[in-house]
């Protein structure tokens, strides 16, 4: 059939004329180059980069925007945990493009192999990137050749301040006392204390209370900061890593350890609502945390080139500027603070003044010997076992 067809098909060729083959050949041309085209608009469209950032960390426009201007879907995945996302990434395959690591996470991270360098080529933008932050992160990262700074901000106490005041006189919201000494936490049990579920930031926070270097790399100090988390652990309603920013917003608790920026989303969440909810962040007088949350690109990455795409996206001063206006966390990007709203960049609890940056303290990554002595500290705080 298909012989005969072929045959029929070159004895009508034979009475075309050349005028005719032309305009038969031009319009075989433009079908195919239509399409092409088709072809290569569908591809671009199907083209993906996959994201797992924290919960509540991200103006979804910005998402949006990145997919308009490079035809190329965003999957977004959210986690709330620095130890979720490091299990996802030990068990090596999880089809991300682009995940989002604390630095003390990053630097065992990168020596675990997980990570690949950064194509700077790729990354044009990264001349906007803030020096006084890379400095920083280079001790977890040497030679940011695997990260770049995404947010950074403190650890400290998000509070409702008619909720405790109700409660305790004269509270001290400028101390750590508030949550980690039982005369106060006692007080605030009814109506709830929430902690961040992550030993890395609340242990540290204990060692500062207790006068000792938060950064300390001795067990037995972790052993007697976890003796003090022992005492008013009675009186924690709470482990979790994100809800604390509604239950705030919407004074269902009192106080909480929190990161900044999700204690100043709460703040405004509560300020928008106008329903008598005043939420307040301090940063204790005992010292705190300084974190780095940082892009990176997985070994196994489906897309690199898609993910350098949107790293260098993000580093575009507009864009990460609109970032840190929508989440109330500094960013690692000099050039965006054009573009920031001037009452976000002259709030000194996103971006700390010199006199609050003397209390903030870095904490290195932990050896294997004394993070088991962590993870063991916390699961019996947590579980009572």
């Amino acid at each position: 059939m298909a012989v005969t067809y072929c045959k029929i098909s070159v004895a009508f060729a034979a009475f075309l004329t050349v005028e005719a083959i032309m305009t038969i050949s031009k319009f075989a041309a433009t079908l195919s180059g239509v399409m092409t085209a088709a072809f290569v608009a569908f591809a671009a469209q199907a083209e993906e980069v996959r994201v797992y950032n924290w919960s509540d960390y991200i103006d979804e426009e910005i998402l949006k925007d990145f997919e308009k201007e490079t035809g190329i879907k965003v999957v977004y995945d959210v986690f709330d945990s620095n130890e979720i996302l490091e299990t996802k990434l030990l068990a090596g395959k999880t089809g991300y493009d682009i995940v989002v690591p604390s630095h003390a996470f990053l630097s065992r991270q990168i020596k675990a192999g997980i990570f690949q360098k950064l194509d700077m080529a790729q990354l044009p933008n990264a001349k906007n990137i803030w020096k006084d932050v890379a400095d920083r992160v280079a001790r977890f990262d040497p030679g940011n050749e695997f990260s770049v700074n995404y947010m950074w901000g403190s650890t400290g106490l998000g509070y409702v301040k008619e909720k405790v005041a109700e409660r305790i006189e004269n509270p001290p919201t400028n101390s750590w006392s508030l949550v980690f000494d039982p005369k106060y936490a006692k007080k605030l049990q009814d109506c709830g204390i929430y902690w961040l579920d992550a030993p890395t930031e609340v242990m540290p926070a204990a060692l500062a209370y207790l006068g000792k270097d938060g950064n300390s790399r001795s067990a037995d100090d972790m052993k007697e900061a976890a003796a003090l988390l022992e005492k008013v652990r009675p009186f924690v309603r709470k482990f979790h890593s994100s809800e604390y920013i509604s239950a705030l917003a919407n004074g269902e608790i009192c106080v909480a350890i929190g990161w900044s920026g999700d204690v100043l989303q709460a703040r405004d969440r509560a300020s928008e609502a106008k329903k008598g909810v005043t939420v307040e962040y301090s940063i204790p007088k005992e010292g705190t945390q300084m974190w780095f949350d940082q892009l990176a690109i997985p070994a196994d990455a489906p897309n690199p080139k898609a993910a350098h795409k949107f790293i260098n996206y993000l580093l575009e001063a507009k864009v990460i500027a609109k970032a840190t206006n929508y989440v109330n966390y500094a960013n690692g990007n000099l050039a965006s603070q054009e573009f920031i709203d001037p009452e976000v960049l002259a709030d000194t609890a996103i971006y700390p003044d010199a006199e609050t940056v003397k209390n903030l303290f870095v904490v290195d990554t932990y050896a294997p010997k004394l993070q088991r002595v962590v993870t063991r500290a916390w699961t019996r705080l947590k579980t009572g076992q």
